[in-house]
Protein backbone atom coordinates (compact mmCIF):
# COMPACT_ATOMS: atom_id res chain seq x y z
CA UNK A 1 0.00 0.00 0.00
CA UNK A 2 1.35 3.20 -0.73
CA UNK A 3 1.62 6.51 1.56
CA UNK A 4 -0.33 9.19 1.51
CA UNK A 5 -2.94 7.87 0.19
CA UNK A 6 -4.49 9.18 -3.20
CA UNK A 7 -7.03 11.15 -1.21
CA UNK A 8 -4.35 12.54 0.92
CA UNK A 9 -2.20 13.27 -2.49
CA UNK A 10 -4.72 14.72 -3.85
CA UNK A 11 -5.37 17.39 -0.77
CA UNK A 12 -1.30 18.32 -0.96
CA UNK A 13 -1.60 18.73 -5.15
CA UNK A 14 -3.77 21.75 -3.81
CA UNK A 15 -0.34 23.39 -2.61
CA UNK A 16 2.85 21.51 -4.12
CA UNK A 17 3.30 20.53 -8.17
CA UNK A 18 5.34 17.02 -7.09
CA UNK A 19 4.81 14.65 -3.90
CA UNK A 20 6.72 12.04 -3.06
CA UNK A 21 4.72 8.55 -2.64
CA UNK A 22 5.96 5.49 -0.13
CA UNK A 23 6.13 1.63 -0.45
CA UNK A 24 7.56 -0.18 2.01
CA UNK A 25 8.36 -3.87 1.86
CA UNK A 26 10.44 -5.64 5.08
CA UNK A 27 14.27 -5.39 4.14
CA UNK A 28 15.56 -7.40 7.10
CA UNK A 29 17.35 -9.99 4.68
CA UNK A 30 19.02 -7.45 2.50
CA UNK A 31 21.49 -4.40 3.10
CA UNK A 32 21.89 -0.71 1.73
CA UNK A 33 24.70 -2.78 -0.09
CA UNK A 34 22.74 -5.35 -1.94
CA UNK A 35 19.90 -3.09 -2.93
CA UNK A 36 22.02 -1.30 -4.63
CA UNK A 37 23.64 -3.90 -6.41
CA UNK A 38 19.98 -5.25 -7.10
CA UNK A 39 19.22 -2.07 -8.47
CA UNK A 40 22.29 -0.50 -10.62
CA UNK A 41 23.32 -3.88 -11.70
CA UNK A 42 21.99 -2.84 -15.16
CA UNK A 43 22.09 0.80 -15.70
CA UNK A 44 24.86 3.06 -16.29
CA UNK A 45 24.24 5.57 -13.56
CA UNK A 46 23.37 5.21 -10.08
CA UNK A 47 24.39 6.22 -6.16
CA UNK A 48 24.80 4.85 -2.74
CA UNK A 49 24.53 7.62 0.03
CA UNK A 50 24.60 6.24 3.61
CA UNK A 51 25.98 7.78 6.77
CA UNK A 52 27.89 6.63 10.39
CA UNK A 53 27.47 8.76 13.72
CA UNK A 54 30.77 8.69 15.39
CA UNK A 55 32.33 6.35 13.98
CA UNK A 56 29.61 3.48 15.40
CA UNK A 57 25.95 4.26 14.91
CA UNK A 58 24.10 4.50 11.76
CA UNK A 59 21.97 7.32 10.61
CA UNK A 60 18.60 5.71 10.40
CA UNK A 61 18.35 5.87 6.59
CA UNK A 62 20.49 4.78 3.49
CA UNK A 63 19.68 6.22 0.12
CA UNK A 64 19.96 4.24 -3.44
CA UNK A 65 18.79 6.04 -6.79
CA UNK A 66 19.34 4.64 -10.40
CA UNK A 67 17.67 5.47 -13.75
CA UNK A 68 18.26 9.37 -13.27
CA UNK A 69 15.86 11.18 -15.54
CA UNK A 70 18.04 14.09 -16.26
CA UNK A 71 21.63 14.55 -16.48
CA UNK A 72 23.62 17.86 -15.80
CA UNK A 73 27.47 18.56 -16.38
CA UNK A 74 29.55 21.41 -16.58
CA UNK A 75 32.55 22.31 -18.41
CA UNK A 76 33.87 25.98 -18.22
CA UNK A 77 30.92 27.45 -19.41
CA UNK A 78 29.22 25.12 -21.29
CA UNK A 79 26.18 23.56 -19.41
CA UNK A 80 24.79 19.80 -21.10
CA UNK A 81 21.74 18.77 -20.10
CA UNK A 82 20.90 15.00 -21.21
CA UNK A 83 17.50 14.31 -20.63
CA UNK A 84 15.31 11.34 -22.31
CA UNK A 85 18.23 10.36 -24.65
CA UNK A 86 18.69 14.25 -26.07
CA UNK A 87 21.08 16.66 -25.23
CA UNK A 88 21.34 19.74 -25.62
CA UNK A 89 24.38 22.12 -24.79
CA UNK A 90 24.89 25.87 -24.12
CA UNK A 91 26.44 28.94 -22.55
CA UNK A 92 25.85 29.14 -19.09
CA UNK A 93 28.44 31.63 -17.25
CA UNK A 94 26.37 31.03 -13.76
CA UNK A 95 25.54 27.14 -13.57
CA UNK A 96 24.71 27.60 -9.54
CA UNK A 97 22.13 29.83 -10.12
CA UNK A 98 20.82 28.17 -12.85
CA UNK A 99 20.86 24.72 -11.20
CA UNK A 100 18.87 26.85 -8.70
CA UNK A 101 15.93 28.19 -11.46
CA UNK A 102 15.66 24.25 -12.00
CA UNK A 103 15.06 23.29 -8.25
CA UNK A 104 13.20 26.14 -7.95
CA UNK A 105 10.50 25.30 -10.78
CA UNK A 106 9.79 21.89 -8.20
CA UNK A 107 7.32 22.44 -5.01
CA UNK A 108 7.34 19.34 -2.32
CA UNK A 109 6.42 18.69 1.09
CA UNK A 110 8.33 16.69 3.93
CA UNK A 111 6.76 13.90 4.95
CA UNK A 112 6.98 13.50 8.47
CA UNK A 113 8.41 10.28 9.55
CA UNK A 114 9.30 9.55 6.38
CA UNK A 115 12.97 9.91 4.53
CA UNK A 116 13.71 13.37 4.90
CA UNK A 117 15.46 13.31 1.09
CA UNK A 118 13.10 11.87 -1.17
CA UNK A 119 13.84 13.24 -4.76
CA UNK A 120 15.95 15.55 -6.29
CA UNK A 121 19.58 16.06 -7.55
CA UNK A 122 22.89 14.59 -6.51
CA UNK A 123 26.30 14.60 -7.62
CA UNK A 124 29.03 16.74 -7.39
CA UNK A 125 30.90 20.00 -7.55
CA UNK A 126 34.69 19.94 -8.08
CA UNK A 127 37.03 22.15 -6.54
CA UNK A 128 37.15 24.39 -9.51
CA UNK A 129 33.42 25.30 -9.49
CA UNK A 130 34.95 28.35 -7.18
CA UNK A 131 36.07 29.73 -10.69
CA UNK A 132 32.67 30.53 -11.22
CA UNK A 133 32.44 32.70 -8.81
CA UNK A 134 35.67 34.27 -8.34
CA UNK A 135 36.54 35.37 -12.07
CA UNK A 136 40.25 36.62 -10.59
CA UNK A 137 41.47 32.62 -10.76
CA UNK A 138 42.44 32.55 -13.97
CA UNK A 139 45.26 30.83 -14.08
CA UNK A 140 43.79 27.74 -14.61
CA UNK A 141 45.95 24.12 -13.95
CA UNK A 142 46.26 21.45 -16.44
CA UNK A 143 43.25 19.33 -16.23
CA UNK A 144 45.41 15.58 -16.78
CA UNK A 145 42.10 14.08 -15.68
CA UNK A 146 39.42 15.30 -17.49
CA UNK A 147 36.86 15.56 -14.97
CA UNK A 148 33.17 17.57 -15.62
CA UNK A 149 33.60 21.08 -12.88
CA UNK A 150 29.94 19.97 -11.90
CA UNK A 151 28.17 16.51 -12.66
CA UNK A 152 24.58 16.37 -11.14
CA UNK A 153 21.89 13.92 -11.62
CA UNK A 154 17.83 13.97 -10.86
CA UNK A 155 16.41 11.39 -9.56
CA UNK A 156 12.47 11.40 -9.17
CA UNK A 157 12.78 7.28 -7.91
CA UNK A 158 14.85 6.00 -5.35
CA UNK A 159 14.90 3.96 -1.83
CA UNK A 160 15.70 4.71 1.06
CA UNK A 161 16.90 1.62 3.21
CA UNK A 162 15.61 2.47 7.16
CA UNK A 163 18.22 0.90 9.62
CA UNK A 164 15.70 1.18 12.60
CA UNK A 165 13.35 -0.94 11.28
CA UNK A 166 14.77 -2.67 8.75
CA UNK A 167 12.65 -1.80 5.77
CA UNK A 168 13.11 -0.94 2.40
CA UNK A 169 10.95 2.59 1.34
CA UNK A 170 10.44 2.73 -2.41
CA UNK A 171 9.96 6.37 -3.56
CA UNK A 172 8.09 7.77 -6.48
CA UNK A 173 7.76 11.21 -6.98
CA UNK A 174 3.74 12.44 -8.97
CA UNK A 175 3.52 15.56 -10.80
CA UNK A 176 0.67 16.93 -10.12
CA UNK A 177 0.05 19.18 -13.26
CA UNK A 178 -1.21 15.97 -14.68
CA UNK A 179 -3.98 13.62 -14.14
CA UNK A 180 -3.29 12.79 -10.36
CA UNK A 181 -5.31 9.06 -10.27
CA UNK A 182 -3.82 8.17 -13.25
CA UNK A 183 -0.31 9.36 -11.87
CA UNK A 184 -0.93 7.35 -8.53
CA UNK A 185 -1.48 4.33 -10.47
CA UNK A 186 1.08 4.63 -12.13
CA UNK A 187 3.42 5.12 -9.09
CA UNK A 188 2.29 2.22 -6.96
CA UNK A 189 2.96 -0.33 -10.52
CA UNK A 190 6.50 1.36 -10.63
CA UNK A 191 6.93 0.79 -6.90
CA UNK A 192 6.06 -2.52 -6.99
CA UNK A 193 8.14 -3.33 -9.67
CA UNK A 194 11.06 -2.12 -8.29
CA UNK A 195 10.08 -3.84 -4.62
CA UNK A 196 10.61 -7.43 -6.86
CA UNK A 197 13.63 -6.03 -8.34
CA UNK A 198 15.12 -5.79 -5.05
CA UNK A 199 13.67 -9.12 -3.40
CA UNK A 200 14.65 -11.17 -6.71
CA UNK A 201 18.48 -10.45 -6.53
CA UNK A 202 21.46 -12.27 -4.97
CA UNK A 203 24.64 -10.31 -4.25
CA UNK A 204 27.82 -12.06 -5.33
CA UNK A 205 31.20 -10.18 -4.48
CA UNK A 206 33.98 -9.59 -6.90
CA UNK A 207 36.79 -12.16 -6.87
CA UNK A 208 40.00 -11.39 -9.26
CA UNK A 209 42.56 -13.93 -7.41
CA UNK A 210 44.75 -13.36 -10.51
CA UNK A 211 45.31 -9.47 -10.12
CA UNK A 212 48.51 -8.04 -9.14
CA UNK A 213 48.87 -6.67 -5.59
CA UNK A 214 48.02 -2.72 -5.99
CA UNK A 215 51.31 -0.51 -6.45
CA UNK A 216 50.96 3.54 -5.84
CA UNK A 217 52.82 6.10 -7.11
CA UNK A 218 52.16 10.05 -6.77
CA UNK A 219 52.52 13.01 -8.82
CA UNK A 220 55.18 14.59 -7.03
CA UNK A 221 58.01 13.04 -4.96
CA UNK A 222 58.30 13.78 -1.40
CA UNK A 223 61.33 16.54 -1.76
CA UNK A 224 58.82 18.03 -4.35
CA UNK A 225 56.15 18.21 -1.78
CA UNK A 226 58.57 19.59 0.96
CA UNK A 227 59.99 22.16 -1.43
CA UNK A 228 56.11 23.80 -1.99
CA UNK A 229 55.61 23.79 1.63
CA UNK A 230 58.70 25.62 1.67
CA UNK A 231 57.38 27.92 -0.75
CA UNK A 232 53.90 28.04 0.51
CA UNK A 233 56.21 29.60 3.93
CA UNK A 234 57.63 32.15 1.99
CA UNK A 235 54.52 33.71 1.13
CA UNK A 236 52.60 33.01 4.84
CA UNK A 237 56.37 35.01 6.04
CA UNK A 238 55.56 37.78 3.09
CA UNK A 239 51.92 38.58 4.98
CA UNK A 240 50.30 36.95 1.58
CA UNK A 241 48.44 34.64 3.70
CA UNK A 242 47.71 33.24 6.96
CA UNK A 243 47.69 29.59 5.85
CA UNK A 244 47.53 27.35 2.99
CA UNK A 245 46.31 23.54 2.42
CA UNK A 246 48.62 22.04 -0.05
CA UNK A 247 48.03 18.43 -1.43
CA UNK A 248 49.27 15.61 -3.74
CA UNK A 249 47.63 13.19 -5.69
CA UNK A 250 48.53 9.15 -5.51
CA UNK A 251 47.53 7.06 -8.45
CA UNK A 252 46.96 3.71 -8.90
CA UNK A 253 46.85 1.38 -12.10
CA UNK A 254 44.30 -1.04 -13.26
CA UNK A 255 42.48 -0.70 -9.32
CA UNK A 256 40.84 -3.00 -8.19
CA UNK A 257 36.62 -3.21 -8.53
CA UNK A 258 35.32 0.01 -7.13
CA UNK A 259 32.43 -1.18 -5.10
CA UNK A 260 34.42 -3.83 -3.73
CA UNK A 261 36.70 -0.76 -2.55
CA UNK A 262 33.66 1.02 -1.22
CA UNK A 263 32.37 -1.72 0.97
CA UNK A 264 35.72 -1.94 2.68
CA UNK A 265 35.08 1.68 2.93
CA UNK A 266 31.92 1.07 4.63
CA UNK A 267 33.25 -1.71 7.34
CA UNK A 268 36.83 -0.26 7.80
CA UNK A 269 36.51 3.83 8.30
CA UNK A 270 32.69 4.31 8.61
CA UNK A 271 32.12 8.40 8.44
CA UNK A 272 29.15 11.08 8.45
CA UNK A 273 29.41 10.86 4.65
CA UNK A 274 29.96 7.42 2.67
CA UNK A 275 29.00 7.66 -0.75
CA UNK A 276 29.51 5.14 -3.92
CA UNK A 277 28.81 6.68 -7.30
CA UNK A 278 28.63 4.83 -10.82
CA UNK A 279 28.65 6.38 -14.24
CA UNK A 280 29.60 5.93 -17.45
CA UNK A 281 32.95 7.29 -17.38
CA UNK A 282 34.08 7.08 -13.83
CA UNK A 283 33.31 5.83 -10.29
CA UNK A 284 33.62 7.62 -6.67
CA UNK A 285 34.22 5.88 -3.53
CA UNK A 286 33.89 8.31 -0.37
CA UNK A 287 34.00 7.99 3.14
CA UNK A 288 34.33 11.58 4.49
CA UNK A 289 34.18 13.23 7.59
CA UNK A 290 33.15 16.16 6.90
CA UNK A 291 30.58 18.38 6.38
CA UNK A 292 30.43 21.62 3.71
CA UNK A 293 27.14 22.93 4.24
CA UNK A 294 23.69 22.13 4.69
CA UNK A 295 20.51 24.04 4.24
CA UNK A 296 17.40 22.61 6.78
CA UNK A 297 14.53 24.79 6.92
CA UNK A 298 16.31 27.70 5.94
CA UNK A 299 18.85 27.12 8.24
CA UNK A 300 22.49 26.84 7.03
CA UNK A 301 25.31 25.08 8.75
CA UNK A 302 29.02 23.80 8.40
CA UNK A 303 31.52 22.43 10.15
CA UNK A 304 34.38 23.53 10.45
CA UNK A 305 37.20 20.11 11.63
CA UNK A 306 41.09 21.40 11.25
CA UNK A 307 43.42 19.89 14.33
CA UNK A 308 43.78 15.55 14.31
CA UNK A 309 45.38 13.20 16.11
CA UNK A 310 45.19 9.42 15.30
CA UNK A 311 42.83 7.18 17.92
CA UNK A 312 44.89 5.44 20.49
CA UNK A 313 45.52 1.88 21.19
CA UNK A 314 42.92 1.79 23.94
CA UNK A 315 40.50 4.51 26.11
CA UNK A 316 43.75 5.45 28.12
CA UNK A 317 45.49 6.51 25.09
CA UNK A 318 42.63 8.25 23.29
CA UNK A 319 42.23 10.12 26.52
CA UNK A 320 45.83 11.18 26.95
CA UNK A 321 45.95 12.26 23.05
CA UNK A 322 42.12 14.08 23.24
CA UNK A 323 43.89 16.72 25.85
CA UNK A 324 47.42 16.72 23.91
CA UNK A 325 45.35 18.01 20.72
CA UNK A 326 43.50 19.97 22.99
CA UNK A 327 46.56 22.06 24.62
CA UNK A 328 48.28 22.13 20.77
CA UNK A 329 48.44 25.92 20.16
CA UNK A 330 49.02 25.34 16.24
CA UNK A 331 46.15 22.84 16.30
CA UNK A 332 44.19 25.38 18.29
CA UNK A 333 45.47 28.89 16.26
CA UNK A 334 44.65 27.05 12.82
CA UNK A 335 40.95 25.79 14.01
CA UNK A 336 39.92 29.40 15.20
CA UNK A 337 41.01 30.74 12.19
CA UNK A 338 38.68 27.88 9.66
CA UNK A 339 36.24 28.74 12.06
CA UNK A 340 36.14 32.78 11.33
CA UNK A 341 36.71 32.01 8.00
CA UNK A 342 33.14 29.81 7.75
CA UNK A 343 31.43 32.41 10.07
CA UNK A 344 32.19 35.03 7.18
CA UNK A 345 31.04 32.72 4.41
CA UNK A 346 27.85 32.07 6.18
CA UNK A 347 27.56 35.22 6.80
CA UNK A 348 27.90 36.70 3.15
CA UNK A 349 24.16 34.49 2.65
CA UNK A 350 22.87 35.16 6.07
CA UNK A 351 20.20 37.23 8.13
CA UNK A 352 22.43 39.99 10.15
CA UNK A 353 23.30 38.66 13.78
CA UNK A 354 22.11 35.30 12.63
CA UNK A 355 25.82 33.78 12.67
CA UNK A 356 26.53 31.96 15.62
CA UNK A 357 29.21 29.42 16.65
CA UNK A 358 26.94 26.96 18.48
CA UNK A 359 29.75 24.49 19.48
CA UNK A 360 33.23 25.59 19.06
CA UNK A 361 36.32 22.90 18.91
CA UNK A 362 35.01 19.87 20.70
CA UNK A 363 37.24 16.49 19.66
CA UNK A 364 35.18 13.91 17.91
CA UNK A 365 36.50 10.41 17.27
CA UNK A 366 36.24 8.43 14.53
CA UNK A 367 37.48 4.80 13.31
CA UNK A 368 41.12 5.60 12.98
CA UNK A 369 41.74 9.34 13.88
CA UNK A 370 40.10 12.40 16.25
CA UNK A 371 39.74 15.97 15.40
CA UNK A 372 38.94 19.15 16.53
CA UNK A 373 35.28 20.62 15.12
CA UNK A 374 32.90 23.43 15.36
CA UNK A 375 29.23 24.03 14.48
CA UNK A 376 28.61 27.15 12.80
CA UNK A 377 24.82 27.93 11.35
CA UNK A 378 22.97 31.20 9.95
CA UNK A 379 19.47 31.71 9.26
CA UNK A 380 19.56 32.05 5.27
CA UNK A 381 18.41 35.49 3.96
CA UNK A 382 14.76 35.64 2.05
CA UNK A 383 16.53 36.40 -1.16
CA UNK A 384 19.20 33.27 -0.56
CA UNK A 385 18.86 30.17 -1.47
CA UNK A 386 20.57 26.69 -0.76
CA UNK A 387 22.67 27.09 -4.23
CA UNK A 388 24.03 30.18 -2.94
CA UNK A 389 25.17 29.14 0.73
CA UNK A 390 26.77 26.40 -1.11
CA UNK A 391 28.93 29.07 -3.51
CA UNK A 392 29.12 31.11 -0.90
CA UNK A 393 31.02 28.48 1.26
CA UNK A 394 32.92 26.63 -1.25
CA UNK A 395 35.88 25.37 -1.54
CA UNK A 396 36.14 25.04 1.90
CA UNK A 397 38.60 26.81 4.38
CA UNK A 398 39.98 23.69 5.48
CA UNK A 399 40.53 22.83 1.93
CA UNK A 400 42.00 25.95 0.93
CA UNK A 401 43.14 28.45 3.18
CA UNK A 402 43.16 32.15 4.88
CA UNK A 403 42.54 34.44 3.42
CA UNK A 404 41.00 32.19 0.79
CA UNK A 405 40.87 33.74 -2.72
CA UNK A 406 44.84 34.50 -2.39
CA UNK A 407 45.11 30.95 -0.67
CA UNK A 408 43.58 29.49 -3.57
CA UNK A 409 45.88 31.72 -6.14
CA UNK A 410 48.91 30.13 -4.35
CA UNK A 411 47.24 26.38 -4.30
CA UNK A 412 46.94 26.89 -8.43
CA UNK A 413 51.13 27.80 -8.70
CA UNK A 414 52.18 25.39 -6.44
CA UNK A 415 50.50 22.45 -7.06
CA UNK A 416 50.36 22.86 -10.70
CA UNK A 417 47.08 19.89 -11.56
CA UNK A 418 43.63 21.16 -11.66
CA UNK A 419 42.42 19.45 -8.16
CA UNK A 420 38.92 18.17 -9.71
CA UNK A 421 36.98 16.25 -7.57
CA UNK A 422 39.00 16.70 -4.60
CA UNK A 423 38.29 19.76 -2.27
CA UNK A 424 35.06 20.07 -3.90
CA UNK A 425 32.06 18.45 -2.80
CA UNK A 426 28.95 15.89 -3.34
CA UNK A 427 25.87 15.58 -1.91
CA UNK A 428 21.79 16.36 -2.59
CA UNK A 429 19.57 18.66 -3.39
CA UNK A 430 16.10 18.06 -2.44
CA UNK A 431 12.99 19.32 -4.21
CA UNK A 432 12.00 19.77 -0.49
CA UNK A 433 14.12 22.98 -0.33
CA UNK A 434 16.99 20.87 2.04
CA UNK A 435 20.27 20.25 1.09
CA UNK A 436 23.62 18.26 2.30
CA UNK A 437 27.02 18.41 0.99
CA UNK A 438 30.41 17.13 2.40
CA UNK A 439 34.15 17.90 1.25
CA UNK A 440 35.16 15.73 -1.01
CA UNK A 441 38.08 14.53 1.02
CA UNK A 442 38.75 10.63 1.83
CA UNK A 443 37.71 9.84 -1.65
CA UNK A 444 38.74 7.78 -4.41
CA UNK A 445 38.11 8.79 -7.88
CA UNK A 446 38.27 5.96 -11.22
CA UNK A 447 38.67 6.83 -14.15
CA UNK A 448 40.35 5.83 -17.46
CA UNK A 449 41.59 2.67 -15.69
CA UNK A 450 43.27 4.41 -12.41
CA UNK A 451 42.02 4.92 -9.14
CA UNK A 452 43.04 8.83 -7.82
CA UNK A 453 43.19 9.41 -3.74
CA UNK A 454 44.18 13.16 -3.41
CA UNK A 455 45.34 14.48 0.73
CA UNK A 456 46.50 17.59 1.53
CA UNK A 457 47.84 19.44 4.97
CA UNK A 458 47.62 22.86 6.00
CA UNK A 459 50.43 24.74 5.93
CA UNK A 460 51.05 27.47 8.85
CA UNK A 461 54.19 30.10 9.27
CA UNK A 462 55.77 27.23 11.45
CA UNK A 463 55.09 24.05 9.55
CA UNK A 464 57.50 21.53 9.41
CA UNK A 465 57.68 20.01 5.17
CA UNK A 466 58.53 17.01 6.22
CA UNK A 467 55.72 16.55 9.07
CA UNK A 468 53.37 18.05 6.36
CA UNK A 469 54.29 15.27 4.02
CA UNK A 470 53.52 12.83 6.65
CA UNK A 471 49.91 14.26 7.75
CA UNK A 472 49.16 13.91 3.49
CA UNK A 473 50.22 10.39 3.43
CA UNK A 474 48.54 9.52 6.64
CA UNK A 475 45.03 11.02 5.66
CA UNK A 476 45.40 9.03 2.01
CA UNK A 477 46.16 6.00 4.51
CA UNK A 478 42.54 4.36 4.71
CA UNK A 479 41.86 5.28 1.49
CA UNK A 480 45.22 3.45 -0.08
CA UNK A 481 44.36 0.75 2.39
CA UNK A 482 40.66 -0.63 1.05
CA UNK A 483 42.12 -0.26 -2.29
CA UNK A 484 44.71 -2.64 -1.20
CA UNK A 485 42.58 -4.75 0.95
CA UNK A 486 39.89 -5.49 -1.98
CA UNK A 487 42.38 -7.11 -4.06
CA UNK A 488 43.17 -9.44 -1.46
Amino acid sequence: MLYPSLEEVQKLAETYNTIPVFFTIPADHRTPVSIFSALSAKEENAFLLESVNNGTQWDRYSFIGFHPERELRANGAQLQIIENGDSQTFTQEKPFQYLQTLLDKVNSPKMEDYPYFSGGMIGYFAYDSVRYTEKGLTDIPEDDIGMPDLHLFEYRELVAYDHLNSNAIVIVNIRTDEDIAEQYQKAEFRAAEIAAKIDQYHCRGQFRDDEPPVQVNSNMTKEEFMDIVKKAKEYIKAGDIFQVVLSQRFEVDNPPDSFEVYRRLRATNPSPYLYYFKTKEYEISGASPELLVKVNDGIASTRPIAGTRPRGADHVEDIALEKSLLADEKERAEHTMLVDLGRNDLGKVSEYGSVQVTDFMRVERYSKVMHLVSDVQGKLRQDMKPMDALQAVLPAGTLSGAPKVRAMEIIDELENKKRGLYGGTVGYFGYNGDMNTCIAIRTILYRNGKAYVQAGAGIVADSDPEKEFAETTHKAGAMLNALKEARK
